[in-house]
């Protein structure tokens, strides 16, 4: 079944997409949660109609978010835990809503959901690691941080 979605869906695809997907994950989840429409010839029309009118702003999001990159490449992000002494254990965790916290306070104001941590979503001993944050949907920032004793 085609539907267009009318918000971001993680693994499925981003706003005003024409995707492709089963059924009952269209009927039972996304049409009714209010993540999609279906996809027949009135919808794709007035589609298309909006996303010509959209171009422009577009534009002007996206330098944003390049510009945004940019200043996030230029930060260096050292996020404190606390470790027993012996050990590099964390006692709990380094997740998402910790990063985003964290990048709050030296100014960025990014949503937890945006955020990737690699190479897990949870880090749980010191060291050096990076984080994928998706600013557009064309444009995202990897960012080295560490995580030091406290």
């Amino acid at each position: 079944m085609e539907v267009i979605l009318v918000k971001d869906v993680q693994n499925c695809g981003f706003k005003d997409d024409i995707v492709k997907v089963k059924d009952g994950y269209a009927r039972n989840f996304l049409i009714p949660k209010g993540f999609a429409v279906m996809a027949n010839d009135s919808t794709k029309k007035i589609l298309e109609e909006n996303i010509k009118q959209r171009t422009h702003k577009e534009s002007v999001i996206v330098k944003d978010a390049e510009l945004q990159r940019e200043k996030l490449n230029k930060t260096s992000i050292k996020i404190k835990a606390k470790v027993s002494e012996d050990s590099i254990s964390l006692f709990g965790s380094v997740n998402s809503s910790v990063f985003s916290e964290n990048l709050s306070k030296i100014g960025f104001d990014i949503d937890k959901k945006y955020i990737k941590l690699l190479p897990s979503s949870v880090i749980k001993q010191l060291g050096t690691y990076t984080a994928q944050i998706r600013l557009h949907r064309d444009v995202s920032a990897n960012i080295d941080f560490e995580v030091i004793r406290e």
